[in-house]
């Protein structure tokens, strides 16, 4: 045996397992099939601006453990998620707060704001939710949802809301406080110099091979460790024995503006369902603007986004939480128990969409066990 341990993906989770492994004096391998380390939380620099190759990633956290933990990595600034709401060219803050209702209702307090959310839902209270719409509905008005729900909601998973299970919003997040931070979290913020030299920090000290296929070969490396430590999606694994688990996934098209601000803020959703992307991201406003040495950057980067149907070959990127692909991961889960060698990790080996803290949460978790 040439290693404690092989790791296969070198996106976070694969990379937090690696580093408390190697912080404990093991020897292990880190494959990775992309060209890059950092999964999909890679970043690029571009005209000295750190761009979210695959979408806006903000870490952000209520676990002081794992905001300690993430900080030996990296110097994070102060970053706080605003994001607005573009539908058919009117904007609107989010989340759902009083300045939403200010915008929505021309309301200054409370008590009005709340008048009209409760007269709108009136009618889908009382019963069981039949779907999506009738959920979003019942929690939030028919304003709100019309405007800033549906058809965001719809492109994103290339359905009709009426089609979606109610379960899929389970809440929505409404308070009655001007206050714009999306994620109610402690501890928030974005690596100055991105996540890429982040990761690669964690990985010090690891012999990692980039552009190798774990499947390809894996009689060869299984021969050289007795712990396999596997983040790629669970039913590649097994040579899709019982089928492909199904996703949504991502188109991103890059530009360069000529303005040294496009948008005026980091993230901006586009909520009509006429409009073909989903979001643009303004890279350059994860960090106000800087550089990673502190100093104004000139231009802009932005990322439109498109929502579409996963095929083979495609990045997996959130998984379709339905019946019929809960019942087909199960299959594949209890295949997975049944492995004395390989522990299964992070979204695609446990077939969950999960935030960057309870990735590296549950990394030190296993890591612990190993």
């Amino acid at each position: 045996m040439t290693y404690d341990a092989v790791i296969v993906g070198a996106g976070l989770y694969g990379a937090v397992v690696a580093q408390q492994l190697l912080e404990r004096g093991m020897r292990v391998l880190v494959l990775e099939k992309r060209g890059h380390v950092g999964g999909n939380i890679y970043t690029e620099n571009d005209h000295g601006i750190q761009v979210h190759v695959y979408g806006a990633h903000i870490f952000h956290t209520n676990d002081a453990r794992v905001w300690d933990y993430v900080n030996r990595f990296a110097e994070f600034n102060s970053f706080v998620n605003s994001p607005k709401a573009n539908y058919h060219g009117e904007i609107y803050s989010l989340p759902f707060t009083m300045r939403t209702f200010s915008e929505l209702w021309n309301v200054s307090t409370p008590d009005e704001a709340k008048a009209i959310i409760e007269k709108q839902r009136a009618d889908y209270l009382g019963g069981e939710p039949r779907n999506l719409e009738e959920q979003a509905i019942s929690l939030v008005g028919t304003d709100i949802y019309e405007k800033l729900v549906k058809g965001y909601t719809e492109k994103q998973w290339g359905r009709e809301c009426r089609d979606l299970p109610a379960f899929i919003i389970r809440r929505l997040p409404v308070r009655f406080n001007r206050d714009s931070n999306y994620f109610d979290a402690a501890y928030q913020g974005i690596p100055k110099d991105g996540y890429t030299a982040m990761t690669e920090r964690m990985l010090a000290g690891a012999e990692v091979r980039t552009g190798t296929d774990y499947l390809r070969d894996r009689e060869l490396y299984d021969a050289m460790t007795e712990r396999v430590i596997y983040t790629g999606p669970v039913d590649a694994f097994y040579g899709y024995r019982y089928g492909p688990l199904q996703y949504r996934t991502v188109r991103f098209e890059r530009e360069y503006p000529d303005t040294d601000d496009y948008q005026g803020n980091a993230v901006v959703n586009y909520t009509d369902r006429e409009t073909p992307w989903t979001r643009i991201i303004e890279h350059k406003w994860f960090n106000f603007g800087l550089d990673a040495a502190g100093n104004p950057v000139h231009g802009t980067v932005i990322s439109r986004e498109y929502s579409y149907e996963w095929k083979p070959g495609d990045e997996p990127y959130y998984p379709v939480n339905n019946e019929e692909n809960g019942a087909l991961y199960n299959r594949y889960r209890e295949l997975a128990e049944k492995e004395e060698k390989v522990l299964f990790g992070g979204r695609l080996g446990t077939y969950r969409y999960l935030d960057m803290d309870r990735v590296v949460a549950e990394a030190l978790n296993a890591a612990e066990t190993l």
